[in-house]
């Protein structure tokens, strides 16, 4: 633990890189229906990390919603002056524009972006259609993290966590550090989530790399033990670290989300 790291330079992120995505939905590719795909990208992280996969989804013919979280994409100190609260507006506020546009709608999402999801559907319940995590973040072994409530006070950031990718070569677009303030209010949003992971009924499929040097096994562990899903599997990726979604697994990440979204659509529709 380094106390005494004070953060890096506030430079600003390319904003042409961490930009939102909004597209609508092609009916005709999609059997008739109209059906949405909400995409969340991960703590510290930006919409560059799901990208490739959001633009998979909307060549299938699904609406697209890609929001930019709040406190991400600019500078790092921004994202300690917003509060879990403010994230989960933020994916409710996109959900509820597909639902108002659409048939069905799915949720996909990274680290805290498949947590966010999560908290999502335990609201909304089954309002929405399904999950797709990957790598998702509920939980956490590092044994720094139960002196967040008082290093956040002292320190306003870490070393980050950006780019664990197996891959050459690619960037997710990420905070060069993790802010301690906001990693304390994903931490607090994370506790809540797990005590409400049982209200959690509607279908879900979750990728895992089997190497990840962000989020450990507890994450897992809580899901399996936690979730309501009757339709629920957890699918190993052995050649990705914890950015799956621009690493080699990616192609698989892509193909196997869209059968997944394309038979629950199927069952709930006939």
């Amino acid at each position: 633990m380094r106390i005494l790291f004070r953060g890096a330079q506030a430079a600003p992120l390319d904003p042409t890189l961490v930009a939102p995505m909004s597209t609508p939905a092609n009916p005709a590719l999609t059997g008739g229906r109209r059906v949405g795909v909400l995409v969340v990208h991960g703590f510290t992280g930006s919409p560059a990390s799901m990208r490739p996969w959001a633009e998979e989804l909307s060549a299938r013919g699904y609406a697209v919603e890609m929001p930019l979280l709040p406190g991400h994409g600019t500078r790092w100190q921004d994202c300690n002056k917003v509060t879990w609260s403010d994230w989960v507006a933020t994916v409710e506020g996109a959900f509820d524009r597909l639902a108002a546009e659409n048939d069905a709608v799915f949720a996909v999402g990274l680290s805290m972006g498949a947590s966010l999801c999560l908290r999502l559907a335990a609201d909304r319940g089954e309002e929405l259609a399904g999950l797709v995590l990957v790598n998702a973040a509920v939980d956490t072994l590092r044994k720094d993290a139960v002196l967040l409530p008082v290093l956040k006070r002292v320190v306003p950031a870490f070393p980050g966590i950006r780019n664990d990718i197996k891959k050459p070569g690619m960037d997710e677009v990420a905070y060069p550090v993790m802010p301690l303030k906001a990693a304390y209010e994903m931490s607090a949003g994370w506790a809540q989530l797990r005590r409400d992971l049982p209200k959690v009924t509607i279908p879900v499929l979750s990728f895992r790399s089997k190497d990840d040097h962000v989020a450990d096994i507890s994450s897992s562990k809580a899901l399996h033990a936690s979730l309501s899903s009757k339709d629920f599997e957890e699918r190993v990726l052995e050649d990705s670290y914890h950015v799956a979604t621009l690493d080699h697994d990616a192609p698989r990440i892509f193909a196997e989300s869209a059968e997944f979204i394309e038979r629950v659509t199927s069952e709930q529709q006939g």
